[in-house]
């Protein structure tokens, strides 16, 4: 059976920062990478090891910016939160600037998406379901309305650009952005 092609994405820049460093220039619509040391980032990591098993599975979590100020929105276990990148101050992470992979207009769509994000819950069964295709090779993948993972919330705003994936943004883990974005 032949591979599908990954997606062709270009136009964009990334910049390493380390503990104790902090970006300053955003652009809402811009990403970060960045890994947990909390036990569900464990977990995260360790999925993403069955099938990445290099560099990408280090990143287990995804948050967009949404102003020039550095304001996040990002899907935790509580569910579609705002706040702010100082909060990653004390960790490591790669901020993807899309450049001209996004004009004024894909931007504004991007963060519009995002705030309606807002009102979903995590997706818990979405992760036993991605977890599930890691171990066991199935391509059956399920969730439920409503429900967004920090990763899938970054994919889905990133269609209101010129991306597109070779699979169902819903079900994008970090490291899977992290191999399109060639970090």
């Amino acid at each position: 059976m032949a591979r599908r092609p990954q997606p062709e994405i270009s136009g964009f820049t990334q910049s390493f920062f380390e503990r104790d460093e902090e970006a300053r220039e955003f652009e809402p619509g811009d990403f970060i990478l960045t890994k947990s040391t909390k036990m569900v980032g464990w977990f995260i990591r360790t999925g993403q090891l069955f099938r990445f098993k290099g560099k990408h599975a280090k990143w287990t979590h995804a948050a967009l910016i949404v102003s020039k100020e550095g304001d996040l929105i990002e899907a935790c276990g509580g569910g579609g939160i705002r706040s702010h990148i100082s909060q990653y101050k004390k960790k490591e992470y790669h901020l993807i600037r899309l450049g001209e992979m996004a004009d004024e207009k894909d931007r504004q769509k991007m963060v519009n998406f995002a705030e309606w994000c807002l009102r979903y819950d995590y997706g818990h069964l979405t992760i036993i379901s991605i977890s599930l295709c890691l171990i066991t090779g199935w391509k059956f993948l399920f969730g439920m309305d409503n429900r967004i993972i920090c990763s899938a919330l970054v994919a889905r705003t990133l269609e209101r650009t010129r991306v597109i994936f070779d699979k169902n943004p819903s079900f994008i883990m970090p490291a899977d952005l992290a191999k399109y974005f060639r970090i």
